[in-house]
């Protein structure tokens, strides 16, 4: 799978307005039938960073997702609501789903 976590920096002004501005770009990369999942994330300690996870199933899916177009479209309108370019890593990765971790086990 494709794991990829993404950093966004937003003008001050933006942050209580990002997640809505996101909401068309979220909901039609969930659809997608190779994405795992698409979650976002406010840091605790930054008020406007916005911290993306995602993942898709395999190269193709990865591949429609960037050359889809409601991702042209989502980066678009987050664009002016950014300080910054995001930074971004992005691995592929065995696996296709959240594992448990074994240094702290509950029940």
């Amino acid at each position: 799978m494709y794991f990829i976590v993404v950093k966004f920096q937003t003008k001050p002004e933006s942050a209580e307005q990002f997640m809505d501005l996101v909401a068309p770009f979220t909901a039609a990369t969930r659809a997608e039938p190779g994405n795992l999942w698409f979650d976002w994330s406010r840091s605790v300690e930054d008020p406007n960073e916005f911290v993306l996870i995602e993942a898709f199933l395999d190269d193709a899916a990865a591949g429609t997702h960037v050359n889809s177009t409601h991702f042209k479209a989502g980066l678009e309108s987050m664009r002016p609501a950014l300080v910054s370019t995001p930074k971004i890593v992005s691995r592929k990765v065995d696996g296709d789903s959240w594992g448990e971790m074994g240094e702290l086990q509950i029940g």
